[in-house]
């Protein structure tokens, strides 16, 4: 006599998971397809067919240490071909953001960010910060003669609050990643691996951006994403040029041919590529929206905040030199309130994904679960990424 096994659901997860997105659940009927022609999926356990019915039934301790909703890289070519319209990559996208819940503190800043209703006090929150601060140590008016920024905002107090909300983003996404790790480990019955080794391996595969390539329908998503990617990465090289050689030693850069040259360079460079970047992200958006959507809040919210600290970065520079100081100030401010958002809300939006992809995906490695099926492809004929019966092994 076969044992029952009893099923305890946890409605409030799945409430959760189609308020944050996740609408379409209910039309899922396990055909499989999203699994099928999905191509970034292991071969072993693939996904998302298996979340889709774990969400269904509220098996909410399923998704605890579950790396492969977090390889998902939101291709959406399952939403592309699902005959039901059941958007198993939105989903999946919603799992994701109760994902973040579960590993992020403090809990009153992940309701604020997951919920649209806040969204002004989002920004007003930094804004009113930041005019106080200004207030305390600079001019909050236009002030007269060259536009200098720092006869608005002195260095020394920017440095006093940025600084300290990018070390708290980061610290809560190191925080929450290890909370996931080990999670991923009792889950998944992994004692230990290479980790050293895992991490070079998933550090080359995320400068590459490798598993982008591998999407269908929305292939542009590689190049923007890749623009997005290193324009940070210009951007960070400018900000830690400017802070070592201009503000903390106060000599000139030995990279650079004359005070702040190099700063500029890397900072314009990535200004443009993060413009270039986020447009093009936009534009894919209504281009495949009639199959793919247009995504959730949770996405429109991150690509707004990113689009407004590149513009208005660029347009505060402009409008620098332009010497139109009743403008340059004002973008000025709400270049910083966006960037100072940015920071906090660093691990509870959607940038978090670098936290919780990129330890999933280490965790592939560490696990051995990724040379398993490197072996497994390679010993069988004619098997592929993208080989039905092979992809439907184990995913129940």
């Amino acid at each position: 006599m076969v044992d029952a096994t009893l099923v305890k659901p946890d409605l409030d997860f799945v409430k959760g998971v189609i308020a944050a997105g996740g609408e379409s659940l209910k039309k899922c009927y396990q055909c499989a397809t999203c699994t099928v022609v999905c191509n970034v999926t292991p071969e072993e356990n693939p996904f998302p067919r298996k979340e889709m019915v774990w969400a269904q039934w509220g098996l909410k301790e399923k998704f605890q240490g579950n790396p492969d909703v977090w390889l998902c890289h939101q291709c959406n070519d399952c939403t592309a071909y699902c005959p039901r319209g059941a958007k198993p990559g939105e989903v999946l996208g919603a799992i994701r953001k109760q994902s973040i819940r579960e590993y992020s503190a403090p809990d009153f800043l992940v309701d604020l960010v997951n919920d649209k209703k806040f969204m002004a006090l989002l920004f007003i929150a930094p804004a009113i910060l930041l005019a106080v601060v200004i207030a305390a140590f600079g001019n909050f008016g236009i002030p007269g003669g060259e536009v200098v920024f720092t006869k608005f905002l002195p260095v020394l107090p920017i440095q006093l609050i940025f600084t300290p909300a990018l070390i708290f983003g980061i610290a809560v996404g190191v925080l929450g990643v290890k909370k996931f790790w080990v999670d991923m480990k009792r889950a998944n019955g992994v004692r230990t691996g290479d980790l050293k080794g895992s991490v070079i391996e998933t550090a080359k595969e995320v400068l590459a951006h490798k598993k982008f390539k591998s999407c269908g329908i929305n292939a542009d998503r590689y190049a923007s994403h890749l623009l997005v990617f290193y324009s940070f990465v210009a951007l960070g090289i400018a900000t830690l040029i400017g802070a070592l050689y201009i503000d903390i030693l106060h000599i000139e850069s030995p990279f650079s041919f004359g005070r702040g040259t190099l700063v500029k360079l890397f900072g314009n460079a990535g200004a443009i590529a993060l413009l270039v970047g986020v447009t093009m992200m936009i534009t894919n958006r209504f281009k495949h929206q009639e199959k793919l959507g247009l995504g959730s809040y949770f996405d429109w919210l991150l690509l707004c905040i990113i689009a407004t600290v590149a513009l208005s970065g660029f347009l505060a520079q402009l409008t620098r030199i332009a010497g139109a100081a009743a403008i340059a100030y004002p973008i000025y401010f709400i270049h910083l309130v966006f960037v100072l958002s940015l920071f906090i809300y660093l691990p509870f939006s959607k940038l978090a994904h670098m936290f919780y992809r990129g330890a999933a995906m280490c965790f592939m490695k560490y696990s051995g679960r990724e040379a398993q099926q490197a072996a497994a492809v390679s010993t069988t004929p004619g098997t592929g990424q993208s080989s039905g019966p092979g992809k439907e092994t184990g995913s129940e």
